[in-house]
């Protein structure tokens, strides 16, 4: 497993932003800020930079709604994630991520009952394909990932999607405590986790770290996002699984409020790893 994660640096140095993470114990990057696809004497420095160093480019954000029940919206944030892909390929990203989208129209990720019917499955089929047969991309991979407010909310779920999708270009980013959406799964994560591992697998190309907690006061269900190490997600588990994955599979931090709690997450995650006996 590589770990990574946001590292505050400001600057459009590549090899600034390369040592950053070096100094940080991180061995997987997110994007730099700013850079786009047609940035490519930049794009070409920030690779040679992460690989000099041994850092990893695991993924490039295309966060946006390409199903928007707004068809300008929809139409810009399909351009935005072809962009956005072909950005993840020349930088040799692990994936290309962003969510499926939604038809609730108060935000972009936002839950709707529409977001569980076939046409909408069949919305996602389209979208996935026409994004990666314009591309082409030949060093990354699209994914989707796994959010509680659509279809695409468990392995099995992602396993029936990417069979409908049929492109090799299509691949599968997992996010663990996106999946927990009822306290049945919470309480007992540790056995969904080695689930969902046994049915994903090494087709993962990326993961999300955080941690999550219920809420016990709430009357009805609810979840919180907190530090890694102060929720229930098993963390000892989840290493354990990712650990039979392939060695440079990354595993980004995410959610947190400021580099302070990202380094207390990063060295959860150290701890975690160390007693499950992995190596970072």
């Amino acid at each position: 497993m590589r770990l990574g994660g946001p590292v505050f640096y400001r600057g459009n140095n590549p090899e600034e932003f390369a040592l950053a993470h070096v100094k940080k114990g991180y061995r997987a990057a997110y994007c730099p800020e700013g850079l786009t696809c047609e940035d490519t004497e930049q794009i070409q420095a920030y690779r040679e930079a992460l690989e000099r160093h041994d850092i990893l480019s695991a993924e490039v954000g295309a966060w946006c709604n390409p199903l928007s029940m707004n068809l300008t919206e929809s139409r810009e944030s399909i351009a935005y994630i072809k962009k956005r892909l072909r950005l993840a390929d020349l930088l040799g990203a692990k994936t290309c991520v962003n969510i499926l989208g939604t038809k609730y129209i108060g935000n972009w990720y936002g839950p709707s009952g529409a977001c569980y019917k076939p046409y909408f499955f069949k919305e996602a089929v389209a979208l996935a394909r026409e994004i990666v047969d314009e591309v082409k991309p030949a060093h990354t991979k699209l994914s989707f990932e796994i959010m509680p407010y659509c279809f695409l909310d468990s392995p099995e779920e992602y396993l029936r999607f990417l069979e409908a999708v049929d492109r090799k270009e299509v691949g599968i980013h997992f996010d663990p405590c996106n999946c927990i959406e009822s306290p049945r799964r919470y309480y007992d994560n540790r056995t969904f986790l080695k689930h969902a591992f046994s049915l994903l697998g090494e087709g993962i190309l990326s993961i999300h770290l955080k941690d999550i907690r219920i809420v016990p006061d709430s009357l009805t269900v609810a979840f919180e996002e907190v530090l890694i190490g102060e929720g229930f997600l098993r963390y000892a588990t989840l290493m354990q699984e990712i650990a039979k994955l392939p060695a440079d599979t990354p595993a980004m931090l995410e959610h947190l409020s400021g580099e302070e709690e990202y380094d207390k997450a990063a060295a959860a995650v150290r701890y975690f790893a160390r007693t499950a006996g992995m190596e970072l």
